[in-house]
């Protein structure tokens, strides 16, 4: 047992402890999973399904939304280290996989700042909308290079915000909490709203709850399964708190706390705002990015609109800060074990991993440039490489959260006894909780394939498809590519081996030299 259990020790966890300071309770936990996976303008995306998108939100909550969670429990108990998914697996299934896992679940981490920053200057501009110039609704950032402007600036603000103190930083986060929180009732409370103003719904609930109508272009299968996809991209990101494990107060309870009102507020949110969205405007006539403030300003009126937009554009902004020092951390992890250049694996005098925080938002930056001021220069369309950014994402996200699901049935064998002191439920439970999850998330990247996310700009399915599969196989073969030559750096080096030749007292000698 200790030789198994020394066989995948790494440097890690012995250095991070040292450099970070753990300063974050069970609340502040909470307020980072809502912000990770609750992005509440999904509820206006995937309402275009119509009714049937309440039975894929059901699936999606109970096959891979709470499998996840037991699945996170047990291994965050396990082991709470820094960096989740990428230790977890390290220490299951063993260094390569452990970076790979790493690697796949880092990945969505810059191309999100992307779109956060998008969303940020859709939010500015439904503000604007709900105002009259010259006789029509004010229209602002219409061109792409303004678009990109935005981008740069929520990233980079985002990473200005991750430099601080994580004490500072999630103190600021967590104030905006509680306005997502009040924005969501809002968007909900307007179909109660304009029910009792004596307006029928705008969507018709006694029919389309058939999850399986829609043209069938792939494989016999229908378009409409693609929500699914949406549905369960909506929900990614379950370990992502645990990023941050050694930073954690509470061990234990945290751990639960966390994940049981984290998910409870998203199931809650998402069903909320869904039925909100659809009772005031007809399925699939909201924008599918600002259909929520859309909704209040309908139902309430055009300044509650305006506020919650307004108030969205700030909550989003404030998500790039959670999305910035949450997936760094990652990158932090895989400086301290040599798979990137050792810098990337030191903080600054604040306790935080800058480094690692400024390499995230340098990539977010030249994604940027390359959406918005490359292939979208002039009046190209900026969304065909933004949506295969998106929908690809979502598949290597999904690689990633897969690995999670199948961590499970190597853990007892990688370290028995420990296993067993942190189980909480049956083992046969955690099992079909693993197998579920597993073959959910094979479903659902394969119902990316049989439609797709932006008709505008792939009408043609095959062109679509090639995207996707290119777009995985470059991700893939890059995360592969950057192991090899780790090792080739590591001269072949094993983590003990690492370990035993000082590298660990040295890291912490020089960070904190440094500070």
């Amino acid at each position: 047992m200790a030789s198994r259990t020394n066989e995948q020790a790494m440097i890690s966890e012995k250095v991070a402890p040292v450099l970070v300071a753990r300063t974050l309770g069970p609340f502040d936990l909470v307020v980072i999973f809502v912000a990770i996976v609750l992005f509440i303008n999904n509820a206006a995306g995937v309402q275009a399904a119509g009714p049937s998108v309440f039975i894929f939100w059901i699936l999606a909550f109970a096959t891979f939304l709470i499998t996840g969670g037991f699945v996170t429990a047990q291994l965050g108990r396990m082991f709470p280290e820094e960096g989740s998914l990428y230790v977890w697996t390290h220490k299951v299934l063993g260094p390569f996989w452990g970076f790979f896992a790493g690697f796949v679940a880092w990945w969505p981490g810059p191309i999100s700042l992307v779109f956060i920053g998008i969303l940020v200057a859709n939010f500015l501009q439904q503000f604007a909308s709900f105002f009259t110039c010259n006789g029509q609704p004010c229209a602002i950032l219409t061109k792409n290079w303004q678009l990109g402007l935005v981008v740069l600036a929520v990233g980079w603000f985002s990473a200005a915000m991750s430099y601080l103190r994580m004490r500072v930083t999630q103190n600021y986060v967590n104030v905006q909490f509680w306005a997502y929180a009040t924005v969501i009732f809002l968007i909900g409370l307007s179909g109660v709203v304009w029910l009792l103003k004596g307006n029928p719904s705008a969507t018709s609930f006694s029919t389309g709850w058939n999850p399986f109508h829609g043209e069938k272009l792939t494989l016999g299968l229908p378009a409409n399964l693609t929500f699914f996809s949406f549905a369960i991209l909506a929900l990614l990101g379950i370990e992502t708190p645990l990023n941050m494990g050694v930073e954690v107060n509470g061990g234990e309870k945290a751990i639960r706390t966390f994940l049981f009102w984290g998910s409870i507020i998203v199931m809650a949110a998402y069903l909320w705002a869904t039925w909100g969205n659809m009772v005031v405007i007809q399925a699939g006539g909201a924008n599918g990015t600002t259909g929520g403030a859309e909704t209040v300003g309908l139902a309430i009126g055009k300044w509650a609109g305006a506020l919650v937009s307004l108030v969205l554009a700030w909550v989003v902004l404030t998500v790039a800060v959670v999305y910035n020092y949450s997936f760094g951390r990652l990158l932090f992890v895989s400086g301290m074990e040599k798979r990137l250049p050792h810098q990337f694996g030191k903080v600054n005098r604040n306790k935080v991993p800058a480094n690692a925080i400024t390499l995230q938002t340098a990539i977010s930056t030249i994604l940027t440039v390359f959406v918005f001021f490359i292939v979208g220069r002039g009046n190209a369309d900026p969304y065909k490489a933004f949506y295969v950014l998106y929908a690809g994402v979502t598949i290597v996200w999904c690689i990633s959260t897969a690995l999670l699901f199948l961590d499970i049935f190597f853990a007892k064998r990688a370290e028995p006894e420990r296993f067993e002191r942190e189980r909480r439920i049956s083992v046969g439970w955690l099992y079909i909780c693993g197998a579920v999850g597993f073959v959910v998330n094979i479903l659902a990247v394969m119902f990316i394939f049989v439609g797709s996310w932006y008709p505008t700009g792939f009408p043609i399915l095959r062109v679509w498809n090639e995207w996707m599969l290119a777009f995985t196989a470059v991700s893939v073969i890059s995360g592969i590519a950057i192991y090899l030559i780790s090792q080739r750096t590591r001269r072949g080096k094993t983590d003990v081996e690492l370990l035993g030749e000082g590298a660990a007292t040295r890291e912490i000698a020089e960070d904190t030299s440094m500070a």
